[in-house]
């Protein structure tokens, strides 16, 4: 260790120190504490020792390696969240400096064994003007002892790699680079009460009031999320209390304020000092009461963000703290879930050939409205909650350290998913098709017939038939049930032909053997590993991430579907519109059905008339075709290894409905994406490639659960690949290359 950069130093010497070597927040801390406010004893770890830290482990390749595979802001939010759960996992493994150990302990030693300690990110960007990090970076509290200390150290060093914290400087167009971490080291003051104050109100910030909140006990609990505050507006001139809102904690008795007269007073005094040493009206952490009121932490107060930034905004809300997890989990999975499927039930009960021209009209409002409502509640609620996953997966690896860093997975497995009860019923009408020659003939001739109507007629002459009449009622109720779902803007449930043609690529293919052990032996195995890891004190809180975890995973499919199901129902009655227009002479031209055309459907259904209703026919864009891989194309393509193996095939790109049909047993299929909707193809593909990437992804998931290779984040995927190109994936390099391997080359001398 190099003398003149220093690795640990108390907070009391840290006074003139830059934030290069402390970072901001502990910067902040010691500008208070020599201004003569009371803050927490402790020490700072040091941007030295993490970049030593990292030097020493060889971990700059390894986050180079991570980052480096496509440019940070071409990357998917999912792809970042898997970089950073790789790039934790190397930290966590890393062996910390002995030097830094002796340190640290040494430190420690100086106080009460029993002495609890907080440990707390310290970036050099951190708690800045216009970057506050606020929330971005990880701190552990209550710790007791040198070896969780120095565990924590680690987690908040790997922190400054999250996907939040990668996903924040690529809005702020900030180099991750060149990022490091100091760590501040603090006792935990014991309080009864803790919280939050503004100088200004961060919604209004022009008007002349703060705001201050506190809740009972640490204020990690109020930012966190776990207690709701109490919560006071107070006039900076006057310091008078202007309103006071009691959080609701559950109390069956009339609340009283959790902060007294004085209390309040001490806090506005100490917002208005704070403001005029920094210069900015200040965001304050603190605890304590009146005298012993002590500062944990001092930043300028962040603004609401502007129209602009909405997006950021919408990304960091994919994080939720534990408690607003488990809120979110119980609402999605007792209220909205459940809503969401009645309504989808609902609206397929109901007989829409029979109503007037008026209550069809009104069916396509009433079904528009219910589409575009539960895309909101999609977007706000349902793609949030599959932060649990993520919980999880930080949670078992911080834990258990496991060498692979996606083991936590098979925690998940055994869920009973709405997409696997769908294809579990394909797979047994495949078997039946296998065994039984007569049925496999005429469903071949059925599906050799061209329209749509032949086909019906076909199938209705060969459901007369007493031996194959459960075959043909099996496939009616999966297209009225599981397969009334809207896919690429086309109903399944109309596709008959669609469905024959996968039975009949799975029934020629060979039958899955049984593996050796079911998904639930493996989720109870991990279960007890976790738990015996975290040991029983910590039980109930691994079980309820658990919990959490398993809802999310659960869901993810099946939100997919249900809301699948409402878009095919309006457009159900959009293309029972469009028919009753087209029979009454008044249609011009062919439009295909489509939800966007259900305003123009319904207002002509309501005005009966002879005026003619002219609709554009609307044609989806098609990729281009893409060149010869002779003509110039890429021979290889690189993305995210998402499931390990190694096969060759020829390439299938699925792109819309009738894709799905000319899938044939052992081709790589190429995607956009593996939807819900579309994962009854995948037990056919030799491999998968996909535009979007993540680990957590459904063509992941799947891939890794039936050992098929697969390479996703490969971003023009489906426009460099034509159908029929040979394809070699290697599922754990994650490249993919493009025609018939050249290995003569290396023998050809």
């Amino acid at each position: 260790m190099d003398p003149s950069s220093p690795w640990l130093i108390p907070l009391r010497e840290m006074a003139g120190l830059g934030t290069s070597l402390i970072g901001g927040k502990a910067q902040r801390l010691a500008q208070l504490a020599k201004a003569g406010f009371r803050t927490p004893e402790g020490f700072c770890i040091t941007t030295e020792a993490y970049r030593s830290f990292l030097e020493r482990n060889h971990l700059a390749p390894v986050i180079q390696m991570e980052l480096g595979r496509k440019p940070l802001e071409e990357m998917r939010w999912e792809e970042i969240w898997d970089a950073a759960l790789r790039i934790r996992s190397s930290f966590l493994a890393a062996p910390l400096p002995i030097e830094l150990t002796e340190q640290v302990s040494a430190a420690l030693a100086m106080d009460a064994s029993d002495t609890r300690w907080a440990v707390r990110s310290s970036a050099p960007a951190e708690d800045a003007e216009g970057a506050s990090f606020a929330g971005l970076h990880e701190s552990r509290v209550d710790l007791v002892g040198t070896e969780a200390v120095l565990d924590a150290v680690r987690v908040v060093w790997a922190s400054l790699w999250s996907d939040a914290a990668l996903l924040y400087r690529r809005e702020l167009a900030l180099d991750p680079t060149r990022s490091a971490m100091a760590v501040l080291v603090q006792q935990m003051i014991r309080t009864d009460c803790s919280g939050v104050a503004f100088a200004r109100d961060p919604r209004a910030p022009e008007r002349d009031r703060a705001i201050v909140e506190a809740v009972p006990g640490a204020c990690s609990d109020l930012v966190d999320g776990a207690v709701d505050p109490d919560r006071w507006t107070l006039s900076r001139p006057s310091g008078s209390v202007l309103e006071w809102t009691p959080g609701s904690r559950g109390a069956p008795v009339e609340p009283e304020p959790l902060l007294q007269v004085a209390d309040l007073a001490t806090l506005m005094r100490t917002l208005l000092e704070v403001e005029a040493l920094f210069g900015w009206a200040p965001d304050l952490e603190w605890t304590g009461r009146d005298t012993m009121l002590a500062l944990l932490q001092a930043r300028p107060i962040t603004s609401l963000p502007s129209a602009e930034e909405d997006t950021r905004a919408w990304y960091l809300s994919l994080r939720p703290g534990a408690a607003q997890l488990a809120r979110l989990c119980d609402r999605v999975e007792g209220e909205l879930i459940p809503e969401l499927s009645r309504e989808s039930e609902r609206l397929a009960a109901a007989d829409l050939e029979r109503c007037d021209d008026a209550a069809l009209a009104f069916a396509i409002d009433e079904r528009t409205a219910a589409f575009e409502r539960w895309r909101r509640i999609y977007r706000d609620e349902f793609i949030p909650l599959a932060h649990g996953v993520r919980q999880l997966g930080s949670y078992y690896e911080e834990a258990v350290r496991p060498r692979d860093p996606y083991e936590f997975v098979g925690l998940l497995r055994g869920q009973t998913l709405a997409a696997s009860v769908r294809n579990e019923g394909i797979l047994a009408l495949a078997a039946r098709v296998r065994a039984h020659a007569a049925l496999r003939g005429a469903i071949e001739e059925a599906v050799r017939l061209e329209g749509r109507a032949e086909q019906r007629a076909a199938l209705e002459r060969l459901a007369q038939r007493a031996d194959v009449r459960a075959f043909v009622e099996t496939c009616d109720e999966l297209l009225s049930g599981a397969m009334d779902v809207s896919y690429e803007g086309e109903r399944l449930s109309d596709r008959m032909d669609l469905l024959l043609r996968l039975v009949m690529a799975l029934a020629d293919r060979a039958p899955a053997e049984p593996t050796t052990r079911d998904d639930e032996s493996v989720a109870g195995e991990l279960e007890r590993r976790l738990l015996n890891t975290v040991g029983p004190e910590r039980h109930d809180e691994a079980r309820e991430v658990l919990r959490i975890a398993r809802v999310s995973w659960r869901l993810r499919d099946d939100d997919n579907l249900l809301l699948g199901r409402v878009e095919s129902q309006l457009l159900r009655a959009v293309g029972l519109g469009l028919e009753r227009l087209r029979q009454a002479g008044r249609l011009e031209g062919e439009p295909p059905v489509d939800a966007e055309l259900a305003p123009i459907v319904s207002s002509a259904l309501r005005e009966p008339s002879d005026e003619r209703v002219a609709i554009e026919r609307t044609v989806r864009p098609t990729p281009p075709t893409p060149s010869s891989t002779a003509a110039g194309s890429p021979r290889q393509l690189v993305g995210q290894p998402a499931g390990p193996g190694f096969a060759a095939g020829p390439a299938r790109r699925v792109r819309g409905a009738e894709d799905l049909g000319r899938f044939r047993d052992g081709e790589v299929l190429v995607c956009d994406a593996i939807q819900p909707t579309m994962t009854q193809l995948v037990p056919l593909a030799s491999a998968i490639v996909e535009r979007r990437g993540g680990m957590l992804i459904h063509g992941a998931i799947i891939a890794r659960e039936l050992g098929i290779p697969c390479v996703n984040g490969v971003a023009a995927a489906v426009e460099q690949v034509r159908d029929g190109d040979w394809l070699t994936v290697d599922g754990g390099l994650g490249i993919v290359t493009v025609g018939q391997p050249e290995f003569d080359l290396e023998t050809r001398d």
